[in-house]
Formats: C-alpha cells, structure tokens, sequence
C-alpha cells in the first residue's frame, strides 16, 4: 500500500478539494499520512491569489523532499494551471495537473513511477467546464462544502477566471445530499464555499437554481447546526438572502463580504460590479436585522491610479462602517490582467503603508465588535485546535472563545455568557460552564 500526503495553499474551497482528492486516493488502496510520514507520494494544492505562489511552492517541495527523498511530487491547484511550464522545472517535481485534470490524477498518473523529468497535464482552462463535488472531512470539526467553481466576472486585478474557468455549480439536490453525508460523520458546521458562491445556479451557462434557493434547502436539514456562507460579492447578496438568514435557526449571522475599494473611482478601474453605495446599504440592512451580526471585509490597496485621497477614502469609509474585521491585501501585480499595465502604480513601499494602516483599523473594528458582545449569551462550538492546554470554539457571530481544555467539550456547542478580553484579545466566558470555561 503506498502513502500519500498533501499539502494544500491558500482558500478553503482548496481545502475542500484537497479533501475529495485524498479520499479518492483512499478509495483506491491508498493509505492517507501526515506530511512527515515518508510518503511515497506528496500532492501540493497551489493557489495563485497570494504572493510568493512560485517561492512557497519550491519552499515546499523543498521540505517534502527532506522528509522523503524519493516521493513522486505532483502539483495541482490555480498556480499549476497557469504556470505549469514554470513548476515542471522545480528540481523534484514529476507531474503538473490543471484544473481539468486535477481530480482524475490517480488515473492518469497510474503507478505514480518517477521518469526523471516532469510530466505536464495541462489543458487550456475552457476544458475546466465540469463541477467536482468537494468537501473537507476529517480534517477540522467544521467541513468545507464546494457549491461553486469558477468565475464570469473580469476584475482587472485577478486571475481566478485564468486559473478556474467559467462560473458552474452543483445542482441543490446534490448539495443537499453531500451535506447528509457530512451530518453523518458527526460534522454540525458547514461552510458553504466556492469562487464566486452567491454565483451558485449556473449549469451548462444557463441559470436554473439560484443561491437564494439552495440556503432555503440547505435550511431543511436538521442534522446539521450551523451554516455559514464564506464569502459573496455584494451585489449577489440580495435582501431576501439577508433576510433569510436572520431568521433562520442553521445559518449563522456572520458575513464575509468583498469590498476591495471604498472609492468608486478605484472600483470602475477594478471593474467591480457595485458601487461604494451599494456597499454601505448592504451593510446597513445587515445591521438592521442582525444587529450583533460579524461582518468581514476584504480590502486591496495600492491598486494602479489609487492617490492617497482614494485611499484616505477608502479608509474613512471602512472607518464609518459597521463591520467587525478587515482582510487587507496590498496590490500585487499578476500576469495576463489588464492592471499592470494601467497608470498610476504605487510604490510598494506606499502599499504597504497603506495597508498597515488598515490592518491597524481593523484590529480597531474587531475589538469594538467583541466588547460589544460582551455580556450576551451565545453557543459556542468547540474545535479539536488545542494550544499549551487552550482549545477554541466561536459563537454563532464568529466571535473566537478560548477555554481551558476538556476532550469532552470538542465539536460540542455549549451555552455561554461572554465575559471579557483576555490579554491576547480573545473571548472569555462563564455561567452555565464556568468551571469548564476559565482558565
């Protein structure tokens, strides 16, 4: 029986791929090992959002040939689908796979038999037109659900669209089976995932389900405790999705909710499908509803043509709205986009400032939003993430709750009365568990 290990960079819904890839390994007589157990076999999950994609990558491969110098290397994932020229000729690397053959690698790889010179499968992206049912298990207490893949949209910044092809989704019926799958193994959060989630519908490019309709299913299943969505656009978050969910029992009231610029001027250059107004109304019915809702915000600086005034208002704005933490990146140019090549670059020492800055605020936002939870009960869901004795569970508000450590508390959701900051600013809390709860 050959071992396999896997390592995956970047988004949950790699995660969630990663996952499916390794049980299919399993379901072919494969045994599944730890990264340090001297696989025969390593299988690396790029991505190509982050920087440093090509030096994490090398880093890696570099590793895994430490702990097993004679592995069969294979590299899948965004970055291996554009760039698969360039990863072939990383020394220890046997096979590139695409998005299209990403998920049949146990077949077209075979007896995994080193040849002395990479193998490239790399089809161009228009054949990545199939949806790969994908789900995280066994690696975290929550699961990582794949609804949708690929991108319609043409931000002049990304090269997700390059990397994963056109928008196409599961089918609600199929979602709703692989979440009973997932009740079954004892998980009680999903998170639902996919490049462009809110997206969710499209078939053979044509429309036939809407996301809207797939959380009203999804809502159904009693097996499951929690939902959360893990990121939609904001002009796909439309008030009958907000409004759903604070009613609803399953879906938490948390949202994660691109941004990228506060400055309309910035996010036409972007190409982004709204404007800083829609932002601020979505935001506001979300508070409306859900007053104690968490609401994340993905922002980029540095973008060409962004002035420090575009900035400054970008700032001010987050600044003045209701929103609990930021995801700040600096701009980082990416070929075969249409930014790099726009006027107005930013040094990269102004990016970096400016996004210091913002990360500043948003440790700012993310304190204020904790303090004002503070004295309100929630249910906390504890995870099997165990640090010098400290485990970690989060409220249905996304809210981090430390407790000492107690097997029996793992992936079990206790009823909690938050109680204050500790000196890590994480969330204390007592009553009910108390005893269970200090530390």
């Amino acid at each position: 029986m050959k071992k396999v290990a896997f390592y995956t960079l970047g988004c949950k819904l790699n995660y969630s791929e990663t996952s499916t890839i390794g049980r299919i390994f399993q379901e072919r007589g494969f045994e599944k090992v730890e990264f340090t157990d001297t696989p025969d076999i390593y299988v690396i999950n790029t991505c190509s959002v982050t920087d440093n994609a090509d030096k994490k990558c090398r880093k890696i491969v570099k590793e895994a040939l430490k702990h097993s110098p004679n592995a069969f290397i294979t590299i899948v994932g965004c970055y291996a689908q554009l760039k698969p020229k360039e990863i072939s000729e990383i020394p220890g690397v046997d096979a590139v796979l695409g998005a299209a053959e990403k998920f049949q690698l146990v077949d077209i790889l075979e007896g995994f038999e080193k040849r002395g010179k990479a193998e490239v499968y790399a089809s161009p992206i228009s054949e990545a037109n199939t949806f790969h049912n994908s789900y995280s298990f066994g690696d975290r207490t929550r699961t990582f659900l794949k609804v949708q893949d690929g991108c319609d949209y043409s931000c002049t910044f990304c090269t997700i669209p390059l990397a994963r092809g056109n928008s196409r989704s599961d089918s609600i019926e199929n979602v709703v089976k692989s979440a009973h799958e997932i009740a079954e193994s004892g998980v009680k959060e999903i998170v639902l995932t996919g490049v462009n989630t809110g997206d969710f519908g499209l078939q053979d490019g044509k429309r036939v389900e809407t996301f809207y309709q797939l959380i009203q299913e999804l809502d159904k299943i009693e097996t499951i405790d929690r939902f959360r969505i893990s990121s939609i656009e904001p002009n796909l978050l439309h008030n009958d999705i907000i409004a759903f969910v604070s009613k609803s029992n399953r879906f938490m009231p948390h949202f994660h909710v691109p941004l990228q610029s506060g400055s309309n001027k910035i996010l036409k250059l972007m190409r982004r499908r709204y404007q800083r107004e829609l932002y601020a109304e979505r935001v506001a019915k979300i508070k409306e509803l859900m007053p104690h809702c968490c609401i994340g915000v993905d922002v980029i600086v540095g973008f060409p043509g962004e002035t420090e005034e575009d900035f400054l208002e970008t700032y001010n704005f987050l600044n003045e709205l209701d929103v609990s933490y930021l995801h700040v990146f600096p701009y980082s140019e990416r070929e075969n986009t249409l930014a790099p090549g726009m006027s107005g670059k930013v040094s990269t020492k102004d990016r970096n400032r400016r996004a210091d800055m913002l990360r500043i605020l948003s440790e700012k936002k993310k304190h204020f939003f904790y303090e004002q939870n503070i004295g309100s009960e929630f249910n906390v869901l504890f995870e099997d993430d165990v640090k010098n004795g400290i485990m970690e569970g989060w409220t249905e508000n996304y809210i981090r709750v430390v407790a000492k450590y107690d097997p029996v508390l793992v992936n079990e959701t206790k009823h909690v009365r938050l109680t204050g900051l500790n000196n890590d600013n994480l969330m204390e809390a007592e009553e009910t568990y108390k005893e269970l709860l200090q530390h």
